[in-house]
């Protein structure tokens, strides 16, 4: 269990009415911002401390891990940000009945604030440039204390509990719903194009057959039967241009379980083929599916058209922050 701090001065009604965190994955120039990364390692069953208003008002539990999604359309009033992508984790949030002011407490609060990615100055104050960030456990410990019964209760209460069965990555199911229904309406694509576009969103179909035409095996289990064998997108289908999802450089030949763990983020591949593996992913469940998260292991080389896509692969699927080393 890790524990965050989530700043929701401008989106606590939508945030936690809806049970979601949500956040752009860069600035506005394009630059990376270290409290948009965190999102990605966020895993089901940390704890997310709310804060609006410079109080902390509720406290939730995550029950996803970090995903990819359009921007919620209750944040505007034109409709569905379809074009706006960034990270999304599923909360279940519950508000506090006696709303914890963290500056009244400050000589207890600030000797515990982290020296970097702090939630607050040590006078109190709010950051507006925070909007997520990983709390030690001692802080956290110590706001538990402040809030009271509710939060102990709240956080023992889930601890005591069988573990929660994970929320699936909602957000991305609608979005890959609304693709289809744009390939299903497009006056541009003839019938046989929608059919091999459809196809490959599941891996199959003239994508897989441009895929297999440069490699016959899963890179990470050995499999080479094709009937096993799933071409899995590096730039994911729900993202990429009708070119790119029946481009066979942007495929790998995975089996299903690798396959699922390469498209939610929780392994992906260096350019000289050393397999990446999530600080987030369940280790006992990677065992089971035929990664050990303890040896190193190394697939071999890639092309260059599939090093490009896999670039962006680490770059905007994979989940693992590279500020949280330093933290």
């Amino acid at each position: 269990m890790r524990y965050w701090w989530v700043n929701q001065n401008q989106t606590y009604r939508h945030e936690v009415s809806g049970g979601y965190l949500w956040s752009p994955k860069k600035k506005k120039n394009g630059g990376a911002n270290p409290f948009y990364d965190f999102m990605r390692e966020v895993a089901p069953g940390d704890v997310v401390f709310s804060f609006a208003d410079t109080y902390i008002k509720a406290i939730g539990i995550a029950r996803s891990h970090g995903y990819e999604s359009p921007k919620p359309v209750e944040f505007g009033t034109t409709g569905a940000y379809w074009e706006m992508i960034g990270w999304r984790v599923d909360v279940a949030f519950t508000a506090i009945r006696n709303p914890t002011r963290p500056s009244d407490h400050m000589p207890i609060l600030a000797p515990l604030l982290p020296g970097k990615y702090a939630p607050l100055r040590p006078n109190g104050d709010g950051l507006q440039s925070v909007y997520l960030t990983r709390l030690p456990e001692e802080l956290a410990g110590a706001l538990i204390d402040l809030i009271g019964s509710e939060a102990h209760a709240l956080v023992k209460g889930y601890l005591a509990q069988e573990p929660a069965i994970v929320q699936p990555a909602i957000g991305v199911m609608q979005w890959e719903e609304h693709e289809l229904e744009l390939i299903s309406s497009s006056a541009v694509l003839v019938e046989t194009e929608k059919q091999a576009i459809v196809l490959a969103r599941r891996g199959q179909g003239l994508f897989k057959s441009r895929v297999m035409s440069i490699e016959d095996h899963c890179r990470v289990t050995g499999v080479n039967r094709p009937e096993h064998l799933r071409a899995s997108h590096c730039k994911p289908w729900r993202v990429a241009s009708n070119n790119e999802r029946l481009d066979g450089e942007n495929g790998l030949l995975l089996t299903p379980s690798i396959d699922h763990l390469f498209d939610r983020g929780f392994v992906s591949f260096e350019d000289d083929g050393t397999l990446l593996v999530s600080p987030v992913a369940h280790a006992d469940s990677l065992r089971r599916m035929g990664v050990n998260p303890d040896k190193t292991l190394n697939v071999g080389g890639f092309s260059e058209g599939q090093r490009r896509y896999l670039a962006f692969h680490r770059e905007n699927e994979f989940l693992r922050s590279r500020y949280l080393d330093s933290c």
